[in-house]
């Protein structure tokens, strides 16, 4: 009997990760193939298939231009194939080209004008940056944000505050000359700026006080058992239930402050990749798909919203990805086509294969890296 209830449990907390993780990615990934899709139907290109997964088709439909909608089983992202590409990846051989009769090749992604073909490939990721807008604008103007002031009620004997000169009744105001409105914005900028100098304002009994403060890279456990590096710098806020306010923004308010909540995720994206590279920050925190799995899982206990909210961070982090310049990605086609401008043709067809090889290579690798840092992560290893 005790056998069947933690199977039971194990099954009830698989199905908790599963159905939030592939709500999340579908709708992500859906919208970034949409993006590519609408843009070439829009310059005319034929689309032979709109896939949401890879491998084998679970269903599927045809559209009345002949394109063949689909699901498949394996759903870790997707892809638009035009009538010219040899595979799903999108790699438009002169074979697959030339083999088009004549009146087919005016409807192929290659016999495009280049400025055409850019603006197919960009689509992708501009659209999930969109989204990423869309569903930030929704939550600010239709559910509001729950706001405390960015208050400090006390401090932590010895912490980086206490050292800085901060004093229990100082209200932040900015930091780096980013307003501050609420005690959980400047939280998020003092967590992901570890080891780093930031400048605030305070006001002080009505006197504006700068004050420079590094926050200290400390590991913390969150409320779901998560292991964090973030910054702290020792300061607590003791808010009563009165002196949270719930804020809701009219549509237009709402939309500046989701570019500006986009803008600040691929900020702090690169930010992060940036300390990884010069050795500031370590790579183990990259996760993959068993990690998205468990933070959407874990999310989705918090709210639709919450759920949502990581849809949005995930949508700016995949178009983000997308844009890299590496062969096989949106950034690498790119990549090609900034190369084809400058030189006034393509590059040959076989150097072109060799740098697709190499973006493969380099994207199964960091695949692998990721799904041992997942494997890692949940002490599955």
């Amino acid at each position: 009997m005790d056998t069947i209830i933690q199977l039971s449990g194990f099954g009830d907390t698989i199905l908790g990760y599963l159905i939030p993780f592939l709500f999340v990615l579908t709708v992500v990934v859906f919208v970034h193939e949409l993006g590519h899709f609408l843009v070439a139907r829009w310059c005319g290109v034929a689309v032979k298939v709109f896939s949401i997964g890879f491998g084998p088709e679970i269903f599927g439909f045809y559209d009345r231009h002949g394109t063949r909608w689909r699901v498949s089983w394996i759903p870790l992202g997707g892809y638009v194939k035009f009538i010219d590409d040899e595979n799903v990846a999108s790699a438009s051989g002169r074979k697959a080209y030339e083999a088009l009769p004549e009146e087919e090749r005016k409807r192929s992604f290659q016999g495009k004008p280049l400025a055409q073909r850019a603006a197919i490939v960009a689509a992708g990721p501009i659209a999930n940056f969109l989204l990423a807008i869309v569903i930030f604008t929704a939550i600010f103007s239709a559910f509001g944000e729950r706001i405390t002031a960015a208050k400090v009620d006390a401090i932590s004997p010895g912490s980086a505050a206490e050292r800085a000169g901060f004093k229990p009744g100082d209200r932040v105001i900015s930091i780096d000359g980013t307003e501050i409105n609420s005690f959980a914005a400047m939280q998020r900028i003092v967590a992901m700026s570890p080891d780093q100098a930031l400048h605030f304002v305070v006001d002080r009994g009505g006197a504006a006080v700068d004050i420079a403060a590094t926050p200290e890279r400390k590991e913390i456990t969150d409320r779901f058992g998560n292991t964090l590096r973030i910054g702290l710098l020792g300061i607590q806020r003791s808010a009563s239930p009165d002196d949270w306010t719930l804020e809701r923004h009219d549509p237009l308010t709402a939309f500046v402050m989701a570019n500006k909540e986009t803008y600040f995720v691929i900020s702090r994206s690169l930010g992060y990749l940036y300390d990884v590279i010069t050795g500031r920050e370590a790579a183990d925190q990259l996760g993959g798909p068993l990690r998205i799995a468990q933070v959407s899982g874990q999310v989705a206990t918090a709210g639709f919203i919450a759920l949502l909210n990581l849809a949005a961070i995930i949508s700016v982090s995949i178009g983000l990805i997308n844009l890299f310049p590496i062969p096989m990605l949106d950034g690498g086609h790119l990549l090609f086509y900034g190369i084809e401008a400058i030189r006034g043709r393509p590059l040959s067809e076989s150097t072109q294969e060799i740098g697709f090889r190499i973006g493969l290579a380099f994207v199964l690798m960091l695949m692998i890296f990721a799904t041992w840092n997942d494997l890692i992560h949940l002490k599955f290893l």
